[in-house]
């Protein structure tokens, strides 16, 4: 990238280590201005905390956590240029062990090749878009590839892919006694990805596509979408509202991770919010079991920061203090791992094999949760 690259603001949080110690170091680059500091502050507490019950050591030696932010106020969300110099900083520390995060798809997309080239594992609590990981519908020209220009993996993700949201979604019509799906879209990468997967879901789970359209934000008439069940795979800003408005009364609704937002379930109808389901990744406190529960403080997403850094402190205890061997363990050990997120492995492509979604309702305007479902 041309042009000058401005350093994102520095948060550090060490643990107290004795003064002869040489610490060792684990980043995070999460967004922590805008609309998503809440989750990205939730997830570095986590973190904090998994680290804390550890006393600040693993692979015996200690470890300092340093956080960084990949956003600006102005901008309100994460930049490039901030993803670029946070992801540079840690490539060129030859203490950091491996970096949490980043929060947004999007950010991983610019971070990952940039940290591959220098052999530092990447693990992320919350990023879902497919092509980070695997090619095909959902994924763009040229994913996954281009972003290991290594070829080998130093990715890994413990939040499920949209792949299985897709699938979660197909499971959750079959379960509410679907039989004829009107599949809407809104043409994006995400949302036609998300609907293609879905809708092979639905076919392989003996139900009917009875159409697919696609929507825009400029669209008025809804006449065509007709089935006993309804399901949107797109963003809100692409005329969610107004379709979920606007179709048969009679239907069931179903949408993906894409409206879950207050600008959706502030404008949606009480008629569509009576009948609708949402499909998120993220699960109600009380669903991570007791454990969970005592560590989520009211945020999902502090939960997966926690397991982030225990599942790095885990592999430093396994094999050291030593990246490539944290890398190895990552790729090829971690199999059936019991955690507060529940049992999960990591695949070949870094990708977590959990396949439960959470459900949601819309009530009073926000999402309220309905339980949790297993993806087909």
């Amino acid at each position: 990238m041309k042009g000058s690259i401005a350093l994102g603001v520095l948060i550090a949080f060490t643990v107290s280590v004795p003064a002869t110690a040489s610490a060792a170091t684990i980043y995070s680059s999460l967004t922590l201005s805008g609309a998503a500091a809440a989750q990205g502050r939730a997830i570095n507490d986590g973190a904090r905390q998994a680290l804390q019950q550890a006393g600040g050591m693993a692979g015996g030696q200690p470890i300092a956590l340093v956080t960084l932010n990949d956003a600006t106020r102005q901008a309100g969300s994460w930049t490039p240029e901030r993803v670029v110099a946070n992801s540079r900083r840690v490539a060129q520390d030859d203490s950091a062990l491996a970096i949490i995060g980043p929060f947004n798809s999007g950010a991983a997309a610019v971070m990952i090749p940039i940290t591959n080239e220098a052999g530092v594992p990447v693990v992320s609590p919350s990023n879902t878009a497919i092509g980070l990981t695997r090619r095909g519908a959902g994924a763009e020209p040229g994913e996954p590839d281009k972003y290991y220009p290594t070829g080998e993996r130093t990715y890994f993700r413990i939040m499920p892919n949209d792949a299985v949201q897709a699938a979660a979604l197909a499971t959750a019509m079959r379960d509410a006694g679907c039989r004829r799906i009107a599949a809407v879209h809104d043409g994006e990468v995400y949302g036609k990805g998300v609907g293609t997967l879905m809708r092979r879901t639905v076919t392989r789970l003996g139900m009917k596509v009875a159409g697919t359209t696609r929507i825009k934000r400029s669209t008025r008439r809804f006449g065509a979408i007709r089935g006993d069940c309804v399901a949107y795979t797109g963003i809100t800003a692409n005329g969610a509202v107004r379709m979920f408005n606007r179709v048969s009364r009679r239907a069931k609704l179903f949408a993906s991770d894409g409206v879950a937002e207050s600008g959706f379930t502030r404008r949606v109808s009480a008629s569509a919010a009576k009948r609708l389901t949402v499909a998120v990744s993220t699960l109600a406190p009380d669903a991570y079991g007791p454990a969970g529960a005592a560590i989520i403080g009211g945020d999902p997403y502090k939960l997966y920061g926690y397991e982030a850094m225990k599942l790095i402190l885990d592999g430093l205890n396994a094999v050291g203090a030593s990246r490539p061997a944290l890398l190895g363990r990552l790729r090829t050990g971690v199999q059936n791992r019991a955690s507060v997120l529940g049992t999960y492995s990591l695949d070949a492509r870094g990708d977590t094999t959990t396949r439960v979604y959470g459900l949601y309702g819309v009530s009073r305007k926000a999402l309220v949760w309905k339980g949790a479902v297993t993806a087909a």
